[in-house]
């Protein structure tokens, strides 16, 4: 790609909208061009409006750049842009996405438009057909633009994960939760809350994980998507890990294959952005780790540089058919990366 695509980002001052500052330095396809947060931050530069929070130093052309309101106008006076990724709080993300999407291919990790029946819910290997759902939303709203979403973090590594297995038949998942600090956001759960102690609760996120694997692996029929008709029942805690989500899997399917079958058919699983070779895919979208004690957090979610899946303790179970432990990084491939990889997705398709 010659000419880079400049990309503003949304709620750039949090932790999401760090990560994706992160992840597009270097960018072959994309740069930055504008920095939208809210008005508490609008008109001061970068380094001083956010607590930056990555392990990597900011960097230095990002802490002197300017930040806008995160709204059209604002945004319009401070650079050209061609893209746009939304990194806004789920609560503010609704109409200010709506507004952008009118005018620009929108990229958002709110939660605000993920079930809307004509926004795509997007995870590039597992259902990049649906990214064709723009032009639908386009002509019945009238826009130029569109909203793209991605899933909740801990929906993406469950979908990837069930991907493969959907040639056995999916019948009945049951799925609970180990879920990392970073995914309450920026400064999230007290410390008095969390150490010493896991919370069984996290508000929203059991509907979502559960409705949205539906939307994801249904079909598109070339106007609307038809949920998958499998059952998914979701427990999701809190625990005292950083990044990384570690998730417990139950699966009953309609064939019996052996474990060596379901090991082979996640270790051999490929998406479209492994065949078009896009720049933010992993080699292997999902890694299978065959020690007694892994996947863990600490080990195993920067696998593939935090965007491939890791699954294990792979076995046997006497009530479902099968069990398994499976392991995402839920700020990069389950935030930022997913964006970003699902932006390489449409603007290879011609879409954006």
């Amino acid at each position: 790609m010659s000419v880079k695509r400049k990309v503003a980002i949304l709620g750039a001052t949090g932790a999401v909208g760090q990560r994706f500052i992160q992840l597009l330095q270097g960018h072959p396809w994309f740069e930055i061009e504008v920095l939208a947060a809210s008005e508490r931050s609008a008109g001061k530069k970068y380094k001083d409006a956010c607590n930056w929070l990555m392990e990597t130093e900011l960097p230095k052309e990002i802490a002197e750049m300017p930040v806008a309101n995160a709204d059209v106008k604002s945004v319009e006076q401070v650079g050209d842009v061609d893209l746009v990724f939304s990194s806004l709080p789920g609560d503010l993300a609704g109409p200010v996405e709506a507004e952008f999407g009118a005018l620009y291919p929108v990229f958002s990790k709110a939660s605000a438009h993920r079930m809307d029946k004509d926004v795509p819910l997007l995870i590039p290997e597992i259902n990049p057909e649906h990214a064709e759902m723009v032009k639908v939303q386009q002509k019945l709203r009238g826009w130029k633009g569109f909203i793209t979403t991605d899933p909740n973090c801990s929906t993406i590594q469950l979908a990837i994960s069930l991907k493969p297995l959907m040639q056995f038949g999916l019948k009945q998942i049951i799925v609970s939760t180990m879920q990392a600090l970073s995914g309450a956001g920026y400064p999230g759960v007290a410390s008095l809350d969390i150490i010493d102690n896991v919370v069984p609760f996290i508000s929203g996120e059991e509907e979502k994980l559960e409705a949205e694997a539906l939307k994801i692996l249904g079909s598109f029929d070339g106007r609307m998507v038809k949920n998958a008709d499998f059952q998914l029942s979701a427990s999701c805690n809190r625990v005292h890990v950083k990044d990384g989500h570690l998730e417990s899997v139950f699966i009953k399917l309609e064939q019996d294959p052996s474990i060596e079958e379901i090991e082979a058919a996640f270790a051999n699983f490929k998406g479209e952005p492994q065949k078009l070779k896009l720049p933010s895919a992993p080699i292997n979208p999902i890694v299978v780790r065959h020690e007694k004690n892994r996947p863990q957090p600490r080990f195993d979610r920067d696998a593939g540089c935090g965007m491939s899946v890791v699954v294990g303790r792979i076995r046997k179970d006497p009530i479902m058919t099968f069990k398994y432990m499976c392991l995402g990084h839920n700020t990069v491939r389950g935030a930022a990366g997913g964006g970003i990889l699902s932006a390489e997705l449409y603007v290879s398709k011609g879409l954006a």
